[in-house]
């Protein structure tokens, strides 16, 4: 079928099927001939041709239809998606597995517990009143060592011996003080005793004076009263006896004030000679400690000279201990410290041996965190105890009737709250459950709230899975 130009009157435009001809209408030569199909437009132009696609019928509610097809399919993509990640998100990591050969079990138990604290760094130590500080008295220079350490001794072996040519010198002197002193004092004595006959001979005669005119003026009296003298001879007579009187009295007072005054004399000389002495005894004794003997029996522990060195007063030469006579000195932490008291039982832990005993001192002061509590031994010594042998210690608190109690797990303190791993009943995983407890010793520690008789938990360091509640065992 033969369409027109709409642009020419006699076109027939209302034609829907398409027609080639040739165009000779009035038109300007500009006018393009052209092809029409029912699919296409086709134009030839002068030098090219072009394609133009246009749709058979225009359908605009069909593309809105799919527009909204769209859509909803992708919001139903994104709403998957996202209840996808929503239950991923709330899913929790696998509990991971944990070697059971390496953790360390325990299982609640009800009943006695004993606290007790441990002192893990102590040592045996001698006895005050068994040990013997042996210092030198004077300077002097070791000329022989006799008794090495380690050897028993006995209260008059010679350990070493010393010299101080000083010393001799002393000592000679003080003896020739001593000799002086005495001779001195004897005499003193026998001059005092001299002028005290003397004045006992004066005293004598006076004495013979006065009661020889006594007898006179009685006689005197009696004859007087006779009227055979005269009252002036009487009187002379009785005055006579009184002046004998008095100087008897004098000589008498002036005798007990001698005799005082000699024990006076002699004691000021008394004093010179025990000075003497004294000075003598000081000096022998200087001179035997240049044999430097044990002084009692037991073992030589320690002797830090040579041959041939000078030592200088008060220098410790040598110790000597009694081997037999210890006490273990413990290092207990401050913080575990403050229950401890005087005369507690304890356990002293030699390695060879435990050996009982119970407090007997407590140091007030407190060095580098730690309280030292000396504790007596009331049992016999295991073989090889010595000075200085370290030991380990336990010390009994208090007696806890009924309590719930578990193992001290490797990390928690007393009265706080816990979190522990317990077990399942089949024994395949553990979940982590919060534990209060409340005091603690050793071993053991009460449990006040969190677990329940027959209850097994971990006490093995847990702190590699802090960020996990669960685990499973195999």
């Amino acid at each position: 079928m033969t369409g027109e130009c709409s642009e020419c009157p006699n076109s027939n435009s209302r034609n829907p099927e398409a027609v080639t001809r040739n165009h000779n209408c009035d038109q300007p030569d500009s006018h393009k001939p052209f092809v029409f199909n029912p699919r296409s437009w086709v134009v030839f132009g002068e030098s090219s041709a072009s394609t133009v696609s246009v749709m058979d019928i225009a359908r605009p509610d069909l593309l809105l239809k799919r527009k909204r097809r769209f859509v909803a399919y992708v919001v139903a993509v994104l709403v998957v998606v996202a209840v996808g990640l929503f239950f991923v998100y709330r899913l929790k990591p696998a509990a991971p597995t944990v070697d059971r050969s390496t953790i360390w079990p325990d299982t609640v138990k009800r009943g006695p517990m004993i606290r007790q604290v441990r002192g893990s760094t102590g040592s045996l130590v001698p006895r005050e009143d068994k040990l013997r500080l042996i210092p030198a008295e004077t300077e002097a220079t070791v000329t022989r060592i006799l008794v090495l350490p380690g050897a028993h001794v006995e209260p008059n072996t010679v350990l070493m011996e010393l010299d101080n040519p000083t010393v001799s010198q002393e000592a000679m002197n003080a003896g020739l003080a001593l000799k002086a002193a005495e001779s001195e004092y004897h005499n003193t004595q026998i001059k005092l005793q001299s002028d005290l006959m003397t004045q006992k001979a004066a005293a004598a005669t006076v004495g013979s004076d006065f009661s020889q005119a006594s007898l006179q003026a009685q006689t005197d009296k009696a004859l007087y009263d006779l009227g055979v003298i005269s009252g002036l001879t009487y009187k002379a007579s009785q005055s006579k006896a009184d002046e004998l009187t008095t100087r008897n009295q004098i000589e008498v007072d002036r005798l007990t004030m001698n005799e005082k005054v000699i024990v006076s004399e002699l004691a000021v000389q008394q004093s010179q000679v025990d000075q003497a002495r004294a000075l003598l005894q000081l000096k022998q004794e200087q001179m035997t400690a240049l044999r430097v003997t044990a002084g009692i029996s037991g073992v030589l522990v320690d002797l830090p000279h040579q041959v041939g060195e000078h030592v200088a007063p008060g220098t410790t030469l040598a110790k000597v201990v009694q081997p037999d006579q210890l006490k273990a000195s413990l290092k207990i932490a401050e913080t575990q410290a403050r229950d401890i008291q005087i005369g507690q039982p304890a356990s002293i832990d030699t390695h060879n041996g435990v050996i009982p005993g119970r407090v007997q001192r407590i140091d007030p002061a407190v060095q580098n965190g730690t309280v030292t509590v000396d504790v007596e031994l009331t049992g016999p010594l295991p073989q090889g105890a010595r000075p200085d042998l370290s030991v380990d210690g336990t010390i009994d608190l208090e007696r806890m009737a009924d309590v719930l109690y578990v193992g001290r797990p490797a990390l928690g303190n007393e009265n706080s709250t816990l979190s522990l791993f317990k077990v399942d009943a089949d024994g395949k995983g553990a979940t982590r459950v919060p534990v209060k407890v409340g005091r603690a010793s050793v071993n053991s520690i009460q449990v006040i709230d969190g677990l329940k008789e027959g209850d097994t938990v971990i006490l093995s360091d847990m702190s590699r899975w802090d960020n996990v509640d669960r685990i499973r065992l195999e």
